[in-house]
């Protein structure tokens, strides 16, 4: 009975913070080599990926590519720029979480969001969805300057929505810790 309770309230935290991804996202992205960046993604993912774990935080990552693609303010390049970030910060958590580490010093666990976006959503996005989709800003950058380059122009330019939303999640769960609103009391967690 008890791990269907943190089942539904783990899902209730998702769709929540979905909702609030894509109400939010509209006012918060800018373009970038024909895509959208979205500090409000990495934000929810430092949350989530803190709070309800990297599978959660990945599922939420996918509601709100979903929806924001569907409604127009989107772009695919959510999907690879939303995704690894929310899952590298769950990974890290659970890694402090095993090393017992202070539960209010895994917070910083929150600044793992670049690791997985810009390591492994950039590539994929640049390497893989570029050439797939099409988009054109990307494939001339990486033709005109050399794979290398046109990474590190793409990760610079993805690095600009991923840390401030990182930076920004993490003082909202340091927040949320101080008023008690953590995993621990969320989910009854040692």
């Amino acid at each position: 009975m008890k791990d269907r309770v943190v089942y539904v309230k783990k899902l209730a935290i998702v769709i929540v913070f979905s909702a609030l991804g894509v109400v939010v996202s509209p006012f918060s992205w800018f373009v970038f080599l024909g895509t959208k960046a979205n500090p409000t993604q990495h934000m929810i993912n430092a949350i989530l990926g803190v709070l309800v774990g990297p599978f959660w935080a990945a599922i939420a990552a996918i509601f709100i590519g979903t929806i924001r693609n569907t409604l127009g303010i989107g772009t695919f390049y959510a999907f690879p720029g939303g995704i690894p970030g929310g899952i590298a910060v769950g990974i890290v958590y659970w890694l402090l979480k095993q090393l017992k580490v202070n539960k209010k010093k895994r917070l910083i666990s929150a600044f793992a969001e670049p690791i997985g976006t810009l390591l492994v959503g950039a590539p994929l996005a640049l390497f893989l969805f570029a050439p797939w989709i099409g988009t054109i800003s990307l494939l001339n950058l990486a033709a005109r300057e050399g794979a290398l380059l046109a990474f590190l122009i793409f990760g610079a330019g993805w690095a600009l929505s991923c840390v401030p939303g990182s930076i920004i999640g993490f003082f909202i769960l340091s927040i949320l810790n101080r008023v008690g609103i953590n995993r621990e009391t969320l989910f009854g967690e040692k």
